[in-house]
Formats: C-alpha cells, sequence, structure tokens
C-alpha cells in the first residue's frame, strides 16, 4: 500500500492508510537505508575535512593548538550528523536512503516527526548500538527497535514512483490535456465569409444599379424549332 505525505490536511499530519494496510520495515531494508545515508554524511565530512588540510597547509597553526582543533573537527562532525537526521526526519520523514529504500519515519499517531522527537530517536540510534547493536534485534520480531520506541515512531513502507516513472505520467498527462483543448470544431462561423461590411465574400458585386440583382437571362424564343 502507499503512504501518501503530499497535500496533507494540516502541516504535521501524514496521510497513511490504516494500520492494518500499512506494511512496517525489516531489519534489511533499515540496514541498507543506513549504510546509504552513512556514506553521504562521510563523503561530506571527508570533503570537509580535506579543505580543512589544505588551509591548515597553507596557514600552518602550531602543535599545541592540533588537540583544540581535532576537537573541535569531532564536534563539528557529531554536528553535522545529528543535523542530517533530525532535518530530514522532521520535515519530510525520509532521509535520502530511506527515499531509495521507500521508507519513511512518522510517529506513532501517523503524524509527522517534530525536531524535538527527531533528537530523541537519533540519540536512541546509537544507544541501540551498544552493546553489538543489541537495540536493533526487535525489529526481528516487533518490526520496532529501541529508537522506535525510545522516541515512539514507527518506520513505514512508503512505495512512490521512480524519476522515469513520474516523468511518463507527467507527459501522459500532458498529452491528454492537449487533445481535450485541441478538439476540432466542424460547425463553420457564419460572420468567417463576410467582409467588414456585412457582405459575403463569395457573392461579387455587380456594377448594374448596385441593387445586387441577377443577371438577366437569356430571351426565350416562343416557338422551338423543329
Amino acid at each position: 500500500m502507499r503512504l501518501v505525505a503530499e497535500s496533507p490536511q494540516s502541516e504535521s499530519t501524514v496521510q497513511v492508510p490504516p494500520e492494518e494496510n500499512v506494511g512496517s520495515v525489516g531489519l534489511f531494508t533499515r540496514a541498507i537505508s543506513w549504510v546509504l545515508d552513512a556514506v553521504l554524511i562521510n563523503l561530506a565530512a571527508i570533503v570537509a575535512g580535506l579543505g580543512a588540510a589544505l588551509v591548515l597547509s597553507i596557514f600552518p597553526v602550531s602543535k599545541d593548538l592540533r588537540p583544540t582543533l581535532e576537537a573541535i573537527a569531532g564536534g563539528l562532525y557529531v554536528l553535522w550528523t545529528a543535523g542530517y537526521f533530525i532535518v530530514f526526519w522532521s520535515t519530510t520523514g525520509q532521509t535520502p536512503g530511506a527515499r531509495v529504500m521507500q521508507i519513511r519515519l512518522v510517529t506513532a499517531n501517523r503524524e509527522r516527526v517534530k525536531p524535538a522527537r527527531a533528537l530523541v530517536r537519533w540519540v536512541g540510534m546509537y544507544l541501540a548500538m551498544v552493546p553489538l547493536f543489541a537495540g536493533y534485534l526487535p525489529i526481528l520480531f516487533r518490526r520496532r527497535g529501541f529508537p522506535d520506541w525510545l522516541a515512539h515512531t514507527l518506520v513505514l513502507e512508503a512505495p512512490q514512483l521512480s524519476i522515469a516513472e513520474a516523468q511518463l505520467a507527467h507527459l501522459s498527462a500532458g498529452d491528454r490535456d492537449t487533445a481535450t483543448t485541441a478538439s476540432p470544431n466542424p460547425a463553420v462561423n457564419p460572420r468567417a465569409a463576410t467582409g467588414n461590411s456585412g457582405r459575403r465574400v463569395d457573392q461579387p458585386e455587380h456594377a448594374s444599379g448596385g441593387h445586387g440583382r441577377e443577371q438577366m437571362k437569356p430571351p426565350e424564343h416562343g416557338h422551338a424549332r423543329s
């Protein structure tokens, strides 16, 4: 079934089908989504780190400041990771990895996740890793792990059209609109054949008196020859 989030009735409500018709997401799908998000997060962090290293190579700093800079870099990485999940969860309910896997995060009441709740779930996501990712094992049985239990959230299926399918549907809708607006009209406008003076174009104007009389017929002979 589809999880619909477009055109919500309110800013906080996410329209979803009844609970018995919505499929919960298993551990394998969540793991792939999390790996995709981790790749994006770390790629951005690597690019930022390379940029910082380039700047420090141009403007060298003393060895006494390096521990401080490393602590700042670690703090920025934590803030970047937290902001990544919190912003996506509290806006669309989908991180890029979740969108690829077609899943969505909502509250237990099928409402949009607020930033505070998203922060709680982010903290629970890391607490569930200790020890040995034990906090995620309940997903195998109840489809709900420790982070969702802590934040009172659900991860549900959200099937959606691919980019190619959405483009094809858009083109099909455009063709139908064009066919509707361009339907031929066989009726001829009677004023189309008239000039500006009200006279019909297909009737020539006679020079004899200008009264519009028909041409005179040739005289008929009184007696036909046998």
